[in-house]
This record gives C-alpha cells, structure tokens and sequence, in this order.
C-alpha cells in the first residue's frame, strides 16, 4: 500500500483563492477539502480532521481566530493563518492564539505550498516525542505523558491532576503563548465561573514542583501582558 495522502483542510471565503489552492495541493498529492465559512471549516475539521490548516483570518459566521482557537483546544494540527492585513499586530495576534505561520494576501501560491511542506515536515519531527519520556536541561526535569510522570533531578514529583493537565498542554504546544482564558479552560473546564488570577495560583504551585528556583523559571515562563509559555529544551529518551 502506499502512504497515505496528506489532508489540508482551506478555509477561505473567496472562491477564487479557495479554487488556485486547492488546484496546487491537489496536484502535488494532498488529499484537500475546502470551506468558505468558519462554521462550515470547524465542522469539516471536527467530522474529517486534517494534518494542516490553511484558515483565512476574515471569515463569515465564525471568524478566523476562533475557529484557530477552536481547533487549538483539540489538536495541535499545523495552522497557517491567511490575512489580508498587513499590520504586523495581525501576524503576532495569530501566533498568541496558536498559529504556526501567516501569509499575507496577496501571496504566492508556490511560497504557501513550501510554508505547507515546511510545516508537515516539522509537524512530523514533533509528533514523536508526544508519545515517549521527555528530558530537558540533560535530565533535569522528566516526563512520561503516557504514564502521567514527572520527575525532577530522578525524583518523583506528585503533581495535582490540574498541574498535570496545565503541563501536558506546555508539552503539546511549546511554542504557544497561552492565556489566562485558555489555560482555564484546559485545565478546569469552560464551565468554570471564578477569577482568571487563579490559574496563576497553579501556576506558582507548578513551578514550585518543576523549578529550580521558582522565582527564576527555567520551564513555565510569563510574558508579561500575556500569559504563559513553555521554555524547556526537550530530547527524547532512546
């Protein structure tokens, strides 16, 4: 059998850009379905799934960043954000809000396929790790997320089901910024009615656990205006 096609899902409320796109795609191998609204691209993603999302910014119905949101509580799929604006705010609010890469329209449909590579290829290299026992700062700091293990310089350290919930989602997304909002709703659930300040109360009892020096993180670390993100330099473990 052969390898399976790659899935892109494209939202994008032109036709015209919907139409080149999927063309390209379709013809360099990848399996391609298309939507024109941010509802349609949420339902397609959440019955079909994908391996990468090409997400306009400026969507009918269901704009582009909750839909980037949306997708970003469930999977850690490569996001590119299309955006007509060419503020640089615009880029930089995408990444808080979980996605890889941004092209801005007008654009190359040939630089959009090698960001679309760029990112497979990355997205397979981190795909690994996901499933085996992480190490940072050589053995440092230890986690299994399979088994639910933390240790620290070998010792075993008993994290709350919230503080591990708060450090599996540092693990899947490293490179994301999250907010006070979104950690809430990873790590207590979206029906939760209290202050945003709390998280960082499990916060400050995770660093407490995983630092070194708590007032210093090497791990969880705050940007400041923000929110959190995680600053750890993980290896596998053979």
């Amino acid at each position: 059998m052969g390898e399976a096609k790659k899935r892109i899902l494209v939202i994008d409320d032109e036709p015209k850009i919907v139409e080149v796109v999927e063309a390209y795609l379709v013809n360099s191998g990848y399996q391609v379905r298309t939507a024109f609204d941010g509802s349609s691209g949420m339902d397609l993603f959440e019955k079909y799934g994908a391996d990468l999302v090409v997400l306009d910014l400026m969507l009918p119905k269901v704009s582009g960043e909750e839909v980037c949101k949306s997708i970003r509580r469930k999977s850690r799929v490569p996001i590119i954000m299309l955006t007509a604006k060419i503020e640089e705010e615009s880029a930089i609010q995408g990444f808080h809000i979980g996605a890889d890469d941004y092209v801005t329209k007008p654009f190359s449909v040939r630089e959009l396929m090698a960001r679309i590579q760029s990112l497979l290829r990355r997205s397979e290299e981190h795909n690994i790790p996901l499933y085996q026992t992480m190490s940072f700062m050589n053995g440092d700091l230890e986690i299994d997320l399979n088994l639910n293990l933390v240790k620290k310089n070998g010792d075993l350290r008993n994290l709350t089901p919230i503080e591990m919930k708060l450090f599996q989602a540092f693990m899947k997304y490293p490179q994301k910024i999250f907010t006070r909002e979104e950690l809430i709703e990873l790590a207590l659930g979206m029906e939760y009615d209290g202050y945003e300040r709390t998280i960082d109360s499990h916060i400050k009892n995770l660093r407490s656990k995983i630092e070194t020096d708590s007032q210093n993180p090497e791990y969880i670390m705050t940007v400041r205006g923000l929110g959190y993100k995680f600053g750890g330099v993980s290896k596998d473990k053979e």
